[in-house]
């Protein structure tokens, strides 16, 4: 068996796809978290599963499967069950973002979702396998296999754990680089679980080769970046529904002060701030009028913005 038959580009292709989908998963799940919405919320995880389990994962997937051939057999994939890992990877990691995601986050929906994300996720990589006719079979190494499920397991709760704490793009690249090794080291820590005993047979393998896979790859994964750049572009971020909550309270205090100042201010909204037309007396009553000046003044800069 070769694991890296074009050298070092696929496992780098491999590891690029894993980050870039964990990347976007992570961004999504951060604007998921600013949501208020229980609709708009459960959208975002939905694609961020998509970018996770989809690209993070099933692309990573068949990105590194490139670099892997068999001498002495030609390789082919079942189309169907090839079909069903994807869906396996993108409907588990879901599942374990919408336990994650949907209500108060607490550690304990971590360490549940983490488990079974992770044991789905292996799973998903075994299915793929499962999808390879050679001209032979193949075996897997127990312990190499108990091993990848562990990576699995430890990589999906990191990865939820990630979704709710982590905060800023500078943490948010760095999670999402944690996680595309973890990913990629589950990846091939499975593929060297393998053996294969070959038959030498004459009759021809089903299935189609691993290359007719790359179209559809590039089209999804343009499609997922596309469509996740516009829906998180719409979204506010937590820090951007911050400012916005900031600035509209200080309209409010503004226009607060400014109806409470009664006949301190001649004109009306749009003639901005004038010399007292009442006088108030005394020292108070000018602090009263800089300060209900102030605050208009800043509201309207602020309303501006």
């Amino acid at each position: 068996m070769h694991h890296f038959t074009y050298g070092a580009i696929t496992p780098i292709f491999a590891y690029a796809m894993s980050f870039l989908g964990s990347l976007l998963g992570l961004v999504s799940t951060g604007r998921a978290r600013a949501a208020t919405e229980t609709r708009r919320r459960a959208w975002l995880l939905v694609l961020a599963a998509w970018s996770i389990g989809g690209t993070g994962i099933w692309v990573m997937h068949f990105m590194a499967m490139v670099g892997f051939s068999v001498q002495g057999s030609p390789l082919r994939y079942d189309v169907p069950i090839t079909v069903a890992s994807f869906f396996i990877a993108v409907v588990t990691v879901g599942v374990g973002l919408f336990i994650v995601g949907l209500g108060k986050p607490k550690l304990a929906k971590v360490l549940i979702g983490g488990p079974i994300t992770g044991v789905s996720v292996a799973f998903m990589h075994y299915t793929g396998m499962a999808a390879m006719n050679i001209d032979g079979n193949f075996e897997y190494k127990t312990s190499l296999v108990i091993a990848s499920y562990a990576i699995a397991v430890v990589a999906a709760t990191v990865a939820l754990w990630f979704t709710i704490v982590v905060r800023g793009m500078i943490a948010t690249i760095t999670a999402a680089a944690v996680m595309g090794v973890a990913v990629c080291g589950m990846h091939y820590t499975g593929m060297y679980a393998m053996q294969v005993h070959l038959k030498h047979d004459i009759a021809p393998l089903p299935g189609v080769d691993v290359n007719w896979f790359l179209a559809p790859i590039v089209l999804f994964v343009l499609v997922v970046v596309i469509a996740l750049a516009s829906a998180v572009m719409a979204v506010p971020s937590e820090r951007e529904q911050a400012e916005a909550a900031a600035v509209r309270e200080k309209i409010a205090a503004g226009e607060a002060l400014r109806a409470s100042a009664g006949p301190v201010f001649g004109g009306g909204p749009s003639t901005g701030v004038t010399q007292p037309s009442s006088p108030v007396p005394g020292k108070a009553g000018q602090a009263f009028a800089a300060r209900a000046a102030n605050g208009i003044a800043d509201a309207r800069r602020q309303r501006g913005r």
